[in-house]
């Protein structure tokens, strides 16, 4: 490995480092404040350091990972979620009596598997960047243990998400025995275009990879895990889930799979049918539920399947519209997790429709805040969702994706009823439990629940800024 390749590798290293040097803090000087502004600096430089994969003439590091834009762009993107989450998560643990530092640590670790897995290009560190990822996520969804349900759903999550990991490992092993390679992009090649590729073999080794990603992604029929999950995990570390876990998968699926001709591939009706499934299944059961975090955790099925739309699109037109759409997704998602870990307070979350009611004559610029968001997500005009959405279905239109436009359209309506039952809530009066007539929101917070909410007003007014910005990187 030459210098080019370490300057290149140079955000992955500190991603890499920052944990062990939070770790040897730790262990010398407990300090909420001190690890929350080291793992911010560490964010920080991490981000600077992008400009030197940015400045490199390939960006290959052998055949394990490869840092260019695309890879550039989302690791940016998870290191803004992770800092978010980070200034969300301070406040919200600045009220418990648990052990706090060990939380960003943890944290910092998930943003590194995340890290790998966009800039992969081989099962070796496709692989090493999920089981990064998952054994962080087992600790933070139990993270502080504060109640039996959190511990609940940190045990589900680990039988279900070690169960996956099993199927992704058998699945890679049954490719390698037929096509003698672990590089990615050769296989995915391989798999659209040659007819050897059409054996038992192979079909069950795919098969097996799917069902490892879809459980990542939580779409139908791997997202029983979901709403469980949702609701039995902290707010701030819902919300990381929610946005970086899944924008990290649905990253490396944009990677190998926009460049095919998904409309004539064999790939096409086993994403199709997912897509279909996942948004009929996701908006129809949050119809039924008034827990507003498992409302959100079956609006994410639904939103991946949206995704899934923009993978089918093929080419660059779906790398576009598909990471529009999850910038989009990020920032309204960071943003309504982030107003119920404001809220939040002694180890309890006003995560439920009755508790929720009367929030605006209690926090009018909360709920103003929370109320875009969800119109965000429903998709409506004025509002990135609503930009987000319409570039899937334009998208969709250019290669005449009739079916699946018609039913994102029909699921767009639907969804648009549960996200008003939550608004309708947070504008009646209140009755029996509420949420909390104070809450200490800190400087930094509101700083960056002001920078999202100008966000989402940004991009829903100006998206050629953006896209630009986008179709460049790519």
């Amino acid at each position: 490995m030459n210098i080019t390749d370490l300057t290149t590798l140079l955000p992955i290293i500190i991603l890499a480092a920052a944990p062990v040097v939070l770790m040897l803090v730790v262990a010398f000087y407990r300090s909420h404040v001190l690890t929350f502004v080291l793992t911010a600096i560490s964010l920080l430089i991490c981000a600077a350091s992008l400009l030197y994969p940015l400045s490199s003439a390939s960006g290959h590091i052998g055949t394990l990972l490869t840092i260019d834009k695309f890879a550039v762009f989302y690791i940016a993107l998870l290191l803004a979620a992770c800092l978010v989450t980070g200034i969300f998560t301070y406040g919200y643990l600045q009220t418990s009596k648990c052990i706090k530092e060990e939380f960003y640590i943890l944290l910092m670790i998930a943003t590194l598997g995340c890290s790998i897995l966009v800039c992969s290009n081989h099962f070796v560190t496709f692989f090493l960047g999920i089981e990064i990822l998952s054994v962080s996520l087992y600790a933070l969804i139990a993270y502080p243990r504060a109640t039996l349900r959190q511990v609940e759903a940190s045990v589900k999550y680990l039988i279900l998400a070690g169960s996956s990991s099993a199927f992704l490992l058998f699945g890679m092993a049954l490719i390698y025995f037929h096509s003698a390679t672990m590089e990615i992009s050769q296989i995915v090649t391989l798999a659209s275009s040659s007819e050897s590729f059409a054996s038992p073999i192979v079909f069950a080794g795919f098969g097996m990879l799917i069902v490892g990603i879809g459980f990542k992604l939580a779409v139908v029929p791997f997202h029983l895990w979901t709403p469980d999950v949702y609701e039995g995990a902290p707010a701030p570390v819902t919300s990381f889930i929610a946005t970086a876990s899944k924008g990290a998968v649905f990253a490396l699926l944009l990677r190998f799979f926009a460049p095919l001709e998904m409309s004539n591939g064999r790939f096409y009706i086993v994403f199709a049918v997912i897509a279909i499934a996942s948004m009929f299944v996701g908006n129809l059961l949050a119809l039924l539920q008034n827990n507003i975090k498992r409302i959100l955790a079956y609006s994410s099925i639904a939103h991946l399947g949206y995704l899934l739309v923009a993978l089918l699109v093929s080419g660059p037109l779906a790398v576009t519209a598909g990471t529009f759409y999850l910038l989009a997704y990020f920032v309204t998602t960071l943003g309504a997790f982030g107003i119920i870990t404001i809220l939040s307070r002694d180890d309890t979350e006003p995560d439920t429709l009755q508790a929720c009611r009367g929030l605006a004559s209690s926090h009018p610029l909360l709920t103003a805040v929370f109320t875009a968001m969800l119109l965000s997500l429903a998709g409506i005009p004025l509002t990135a969702g609503f930009i987000g959405k319409f570039y899937l279905l334009w998208a969709g239109v250019s290669v005449q994706l009739w079916l699946l436009v018609i039913i994102l359209v029909i699921n767009s309506a639907i969804g648009l009823f549960y996200y008003l039952r939550i608004i309708v809530a947070l504008y009646s009066k209140s009755a029996g439990q509420s949420c909390p007539s104070t809450t200490s929101l800190s400087c930094a917070s509101g700083l960056v629940l002001a920078i999202l909410m100008l966000l989402l007003l940004w991009i829903g007014i100006y998206p050629a800024g953006v896209l630009h910005v986008i179709q460049n990187m790519f």
